[in-house]
């Protein structure tokens, strides 16, 4: 997990990761997308690749990335944790709030 939170944490592989989701795609093709040099595109995604977030296919001389969204399940699992907790506070606080509510509405007097 904190290879994987280490290699998300860098704006540049996020949008890498975000290229390569849905499609395979060579390192030419990714570092036509961004200002920096093809060295510094494959520097970014040997770290995807050593979190495992991204699955690497050679065809001959070309390499081929693709998201490995498995990768990010733990990560994933873990910062749910969270928003569950996050949803559980929100959800006492309304019922209360609505509690509230109703006991005002039922003290005050009808004219």
């Amino acid at each position: 997990m904190d290879a994987a939170a280490r290699a998300v944490a860098e704006p540049t592989r996020r949008e890498i990761l975000s290229l390569v989701r849905d499609r395979e795609r060579s390192v030419t093709d990714i570092a036509d997308h961004f200002d920096v040099t093809r060295p510094a595109i494959s520097q970014h995604l040997r770290v995807l690749t050593d979190a495992d977030l991204v699955h690497v296919r050679n065809e001959g001389t070309r390499r081929f990335y693709r998201a490995r969204p498995e990768g990010l399940v733990e990560l994933r699992d873990w910062m749910a944790g969270f928003w569950t907790n996050a949803l559980h506070t929100l959800a006492v606080e309304v019922e209360r709030d609505e509690w509230n509510r109703k006991k005002t509405s039922r003290e005050q007097p009808k004219p």
